[in-house]
């Protein structure tokens, strides 16, 4: 994908915002396509996520005889990294891809170029929609992701760790006590959620940027899907880190 195309798409996109209203009925069919289809695969990777930084860390903590303090970690880890970058992995991989292929596949067989013709806002009708659905639907997933990533590590703190399950939800519950001066919610929280928006608003841009650019039939459709997951999770990658810098001091 040209670089200089996904900002411009992007800056397209906040033109037409206004139009979602009349885009409403394919923004519902992408809010059910990111969230329904993919909340069983982001709730599922998340408890087994919670289960593993549970295990590895407590059985680092208990050599040290501070396994106690597990709840505090696997909270904190999973609002602020794990929730939503395995969920922006996810919805790359599942949702973008298919955007990237849908799109590709209208781009090679001319369908794009007919609604030019037929003087169809391209943007406002197949980029927008997709772009503000999976923008919205990440951060909700990633909340879910936390939810049902610390209870996964729960059950690891009380089956393998021997710990008090209501102690463990009280750390967990503490160390998300940290409120913002800006905003009203745990720091921890609202950093990954917002994370989580910029992952799903640069995904669903670089997939339909990725579609837009298809060329050579069937096989140039393959090639933009696999550069679209790549390219997104590239980003992804590296936003991590500078986001969690940004927000974190």
């Amino acid at each position: 994908m040209n670089g200089g195309y996904g900002v411009f798409l992007a800056g397209q996109v906040f033109v037409r915002i206004p139009h979602l209203f009349r885009r409403r009925q394919t923004f519902k069919e992408q809010l059910f396509l990111g969230g329904i289809k993919t909340l069983h695969v982001s709730l599922l990777v998340g408890f087994f996520i919670g289960m593993i930084v549970s295990l590895q860390v407590g059985l680092e903590l208990s050599k040290y005889g501070q396994q106690e303090n597990i709840g505090l970690l696997v909270s904190i880890l999973m609002a602020r990294e794990m929730a939503p970058f395995v969920t922006a992995i996810i919805l790359a991989a599942s949702v973008g891809s298919a955007m990237a292929a849908e799109l590709g596949t209208m781009k090679v067989q001319e369908e794009i170029t007919a609604l030019d013709v037929l003087s169809v806002d391209v943007v406002s009708y197949l980029v927008l929609p997709r772009v503000i659905a999976l923008t919205l639907v990440s951060p909700i997933l990633t909340l879910l992701s936390v939810w049902v990533g610390t209870l996964g590590g729960g059950v690891i703190a009380v089956t393998q760790l021997g710990l008090d399950f209501s102690g463990y939800t009280h750390n967990a519950m503490t160390a998300l006590q940290d409120i913002g001066s800006t905003i009203p919610l745990p720091v921890s929280l609202y950093s990954g959620l917002i994370k989580s928006i910029v992952f799903g608003f640069v995904t669903a841009i670089v997939s339909c940027a990725s579609g837009l650019h298809a060329t050579n039939g069937a096989q140039g459709v393959g090639q933009t899907t696999r550069s679209a997951v790549r390219d997104s999770i590239i980003l992804i990658i590296v936003l991590n880190f500078f986001l969690g810098k940004f927000l974190l001091h």
